[in-house]
Protein backbone atom coordinates (compact mmCIF):
# COMPACT_ATOMS: atom_id res chain seq x y z
CA UNK A 1 0.00 0.00 0.00
CA UNK A 2 1.39 3.66 -1.53
CA UNK A 3 1.88 5.98 1.85
CA UNK A 4 -0.26 9.46 1.19
CA UNK A 5 3.19 11.15 0.69
CA UNK A 6 4.36 8.90 -2.15
CA UNK A 7 1.10 9.23 -3.65
CA UNK A 8 1.32 13.56 -3.55
CA UNK A 9 5.38 13.33 -4.86
CA UNK A 10 4.16 11.00 -7.86
CA UNK A 11 0.96 12.95 -8.71
CA UNK A 12 1.01 14.90 -12.23
CA UNK A 13 -0.50 17.95 -10.70
CA UNK A 14 2.28 18.81 -8.32
CA UNK A 15 5.12 18.95 -10.05
CA UNK A 16 8.32 21.47 -10.48
CA UNK A 17 8.24 24.09 -13.59
CA UNK A 18 10.93 25.84 -13.20
CA UNK A 19 13.48 27.30 -10.71
CA UNK A 20 15.62 30.31 -10.50
CA UNK A 21 19.06 28.41 -8.30
CA UNK A 22 21.06 32.07 -9.23
CA UNK A 23 18.76 33.57 -6.59
CA UNK A 24 20.09 31.53 -3.66
CA UNK A 25 23.64 32.36 -4.72
CA UNK A 26 22.87 36.16 -5.46
CA UNK A 27 20.87 36.91 -2.35
CA UNK A 28 20.09 36.55 1.57
CA UNK A 29 16.60 34.89 1.55
CA UNK A 30 14.59 36.72 4.49
CA UNK A 31 11.03 35.57 3.53
CA UNK A 32 9.43 33.37 1.30
CA UNK A 33 5.92 32.96 0.40
CA UNK A 34 3.62 31.14 -2.05
CA UNK A 35 1.24 32.91 -4.21
CA UNK A 36 -0.97 32.42 -7.44
CA UNK A 37 -0.68 33.88 -10.55
CA UNK A 38 -3.40 35.24 -13.30
CA UNK A 39 -2.69 33.34 -16.35
CA UNK A 40 -3.91 33.28 -19.76
CA UNK A 41 -4.89 29.71 -20.97
CA UNK A 42 -1.84 29.31 -22.93
CA UNK A 43 0.33 30.19 -20.74
CA UNK A 44 -1.18 27.35 -18.44
CA UNK A 45 -0.52 24.89 -21.04
CA UNK A 46 3.07 26.03 -21.92
CA UNK A 47 3.53 25.59 -17.90
CA UNK A 48 2.57 22.05 -18.14
CA UNK A 49 5.11 21.41 -20.94
CA UNK A 50 7.69 22.58 -18.90
CA UNK A 51 8.61 25.42 -21.09
CA UNK A 52 9.47 28.95 -18.37
CA UNK A 53 12.97 30.64 -17.50
CA UNK A 54 12.90 33.07 -13.87
CA UNK A 55 16.40 33.96 -14.79
CA UNK A 56 15.81 37.66 -14.90
CA UNK A 57 12.54 37.69 -13.21
CA UNK A 58 11.76 40.27 -10.42
CA UNK A 59 8.24 41.75 -8.74
CA UNK A 60 7.31 45.09 -7.17
CA UNK A 61 4.37 46.61 -5.77
CA UNK A 62 2.27 48.81 -7.52
CA UNK A 63 -1.26 50.18 -6.34
CA UNK A 64 -1.64 47.61 -3.16
CA UNK A 65 -1.22 44.97 -6.20
CA UNK A 66 2.11 42.26 -6.87
CA UNK A 67 3.26 42.46 -10.63
CA UNK A 68 5.62 39.83 -11.30
CA UNK A 69 8.14 41.01 -14.24
CA UNK A 70 11.04 39.74 -17.23
CA UNK A 71 9.49 35.84 -16.04
CA UNK A 72 9.77 34.34 -19.93
CA UNK A 73 7.30 31.76 -20.32
CA UNK A 74 7.40 30.45 -24.24
CA UNK A 75 4.29 30.89 -26.31
CA UNK A 76 2.16 28.28 -27.14
CA UNK A 77 3.21 25.91 -29.93
CA UNK A 78 -0.50 25.17 -30.69
CA UNK A 79 -1.64 28.39 -29.56
CA UNK A 80 -2.81 30.67 -32.56
CA UNK A 81 -4.36 34.07 -32.09
CA UNK A 82 -4.80 33.56 -28.66
CA UNK A 83 -1.14 33.29 -27.70
CA UNK A 84 0.18 35.24 -25.23
CA UNK A 85 3.00 37.40 -25.01
CA UNK A 86 6.16 35.57 -23.42
CA UNK A 87 7.55 38.67 -21.25
CA UNK A 88 4.51 40.23 -20.24
CA UNK A 89 3.53 41.35 -16.74
CA UNK A 90 1.92 39.04 -14.51
CA UNK A 91 -0.24 39.99 -11.52
CA UNK A 92 0.49 37.94 -8.31
CA UNK A 93 -2.30 36.71 -5.76
CA UNK A 94 -0.95 37.61 -1.88
CA UNK A 95 -3.04 38.68 0.93
CA UNK A 96 -3.44 41.92 1.43
CA UNK A 97 -1.81 41.79 4.97
CA UNK A 98 1.22 40.13 2.92
CA UNK A 99 1.02 42.75 0.55
CA UNK A 100 1.14 45.63 2.78
CA UNK A 101 4.07 43.54 4.72
CA UNK A 102 6.05 43.75 1.69
CA UNK A 103 5.54 46.99 0.74
CA UNK A 104 6.65 48.27 3.74
CA UNK A 105 9.73 46.52 3.47
CA UNK A 106 10.48 47.38 -0.50
CA UNK A 107 10.52 50.77 1.04
CA UNK A 108 13.67 49.97 3.07
CA UNK A 109 16.90 50.18 0.87
CA UNK A 110 18.63 46.73 -0.33
CA UNK A 111 15.60 44.64 -0.47
CA UNK A 112 14.12 43.18 -3.54
CA UNK A 113 11.26 40.59 -4.31
CA UNK A 114 12.50 37.95 -6.23
CA UNK A 115 10.50 34.70 -7.81
CA UNK A 116 12.47 30.89 -6.80
CA UNK A 117 10.13 28.51 -8.41
CA UNK A 118 7.31 28.13 -10.53
CA UNK A 119 5.33 24.63 -9.90
CA UNK A 120 1.66 23.17 -9.93
CA UNK A 121 -0.09 22.61 -6.51
CA UNK A 122 -3.47 20.73 -6.92
CA UNK A 123 -3.60 21.68 -10.39
CA UNK A 124 -2.83 25.04 -9.55
CA UNK A 125 0.29 27.20 -10.91
CA UNK A 126 1.55 28.59 -8.11
CA UNK A 127 5.15 30.95 -7.35
CA UNK A 128 7.51 30.86 -4.47
CA UNK A 129 8.43 34.05 -4.28
CA UNK A 130 11.22 35.43 -1.84
CA UNK A 131 11.93 38.98 -0.11
CA UNK A 132 15.72 39.14 -0.59
CA UNK A 133 18.43 40.93 0.02
CA UNK A 134 21.35 41.44 -2.52
CA UNK A 135 24.44 39.64 -1.32
CA UNK A 136 27.97 41.48 -1.63
CA UNK A 137 31.21 39.29 -3.66
CA UNK A 138 32.39 38.42 -0.01
CA UNK A 139 29.44 36.95 0.89
CA UNK A 140 29.05 34.95 -2.03
CA UNK A 141 32.58 33.55 -1.45
CA UNK A 142 31.80 32.93 2.34
CA UNK A 143 28.59 31.13 0.85
CA UNK A 144 30.86 29.01 -1.00
CA UNK A 145 33.76 28.22 1.52
CA UNK A 146 31.26 27.03 3.77
CA UNK A 147 29.35 24.94 1.09
CA UNK A 148 33.02 23.12 0.44
CA UNK A 149 34.10 22.85 4.03
CA UNK A 150 30.51 21.01 4.86
CA UNK A 151 31.20 18.94 1.95
CA UNK A 152 34.37 18.21 2.75
CA UNK A 153 33.84 17.01 6.77
CA UNK A 154 30.52 14.74 5.21
CA UNK A 155 33.56 13.36 3.27
CA UNK A 156 35.78 12.69 6.01
CA UNK A 157 33.35 11.42 8.54
CA UNK A 158 31.55 8.76 5.83
CA UNK A 159 35.29 7.60 5.02
CA UNK A 160 35.71 7.29 8.84
CA UNK A 161 31.83 5.37 8.95
CA UNK A 162 33.10 3.07 6.04
CA UNK A 163 36.62 2.51 7.85
CA UNK A 164 35.03 1.17 10.89
CA UNK A 165 33.16 -1.02 9.43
Amino acid sequence: MATKNAKKKDDPRNKLIASNKKARHDYNIIDEYECGMVLMGTEVKSLRAGRASLVDGFADVTNGEVWLHNVHIMEYAQGTWTNHAARRKRKLLLHKYEIAKLEQKLKETGYTLVPLSIYFKDGRAKLNLALAQGKKLHDKRQTLREKQDRRETERALSAVRRRQG
